[in-house]
């Protein structure tokens, strides 16, 4: 099966806007996760989508595997599925273009849990770490059946515990937004209506569940932080100057 990554790269942001190009450690943040999806092994190939001139030409002075997409798509979904009519494949993993620090192997572990499953799509968990984390709308919640598969994700933290105060967070998890999509699946998705729990929660794979599919989901022991906001991006040059990082 031809696996690809597609890094959606929206110029136009609201919190941090133009956030894909500003400098982090000497190369742009778009770069960055480039150069960290580089390290998956089990992919095909790396695809970046944009949706302007500026993002386009900064990305060809680093990848050739740059497409140029319709800046008017409401999502990074519709802008993968863009390029899967033009990158022929069996599967994408979608990762986001504000995470630098994105740990690779969670892209193997997606594409090897989704051929070994009957699920149309995968994503990552990891366990809560604190009261506060747990009651951040922000901050979407998971949970899962016997076998892994996502039965639903809450901005409210699920399952409510009705007789007694939450004590060990762990045990309750919060998603990561990184998925993996067989690619028949995702061309499909994004014909269908926007569902009832999605439009209510505002939160695009309820689209999946609520219209019977499986959501396989693996978990990893913690999240790296993506960079939404001006704190973020100092903390992230921080992180690349004090750990040295080329």
């Amino acid at each position: 099966m031809k696996a690809i990554i597609v890094i959606p790269a929206r110029l136009k942001s609201t919190r941090l806007p133009r956030k894909m190009l500003l400098d982090l450690g000497g190369k742009p943040v778009i770069q960055r996760v480039y150069e960290a999806c580089l390290k998956a092994t089990l992919h095909h190939e790396i695809w970046i989508a944009v949706d302007s001139d500026e993002v386009f030409n900064v990305c060809k002075t680093f990848t050739p595997n740059v497409l140029m997409t319709k800046e008017e798509h409401p999502s990074g979904t519709d802008r993968i599925a863009e390029v899967i009519e033009t990158v022929p494949c069996d599967m994408v993993v979608n990762v986001q273009g504000d995470e630098p620090f994105f740990d690779a192997g969670i892209i193997d572990r997606l594409i090897t849990a989704l051929q070994q499953s009957d699920a149309v799509m995968a994503s990552v968990c990891a366990p809560v770490q604190d009261v506060a984390e747990l009651n951040n709308p922000n901050l979407v919640k998971i949970i899962t059946d016997v076998n892994g598969n996502a039965i639903y994700f809450s901005r409210f933290a699920i399952p409510f515990s009705r007789d007694k105060e939450v004590g060990d967070t762990s045990v309750y998890k919060k998603h990561m937004g990184v998925y993996a999509y067989k690619a028949s699946f995702l061309k499909e998705f994004i014909t269908m209506p926007v569902s009832f729990l999605e439009s209510t929660e505002k939160l695009e794979q309820l689209r999946a569940i609520e219209n019977g599919y499986k959501i396989k989901m693996i978990e990893v022991k913690g999240i790296e932080k993506g960079i939404d906001t001006p704190e973020d991006l100092e903390l992230a040059r921080k992180k690349i100057k004090d750990n040295g990082i080329i």
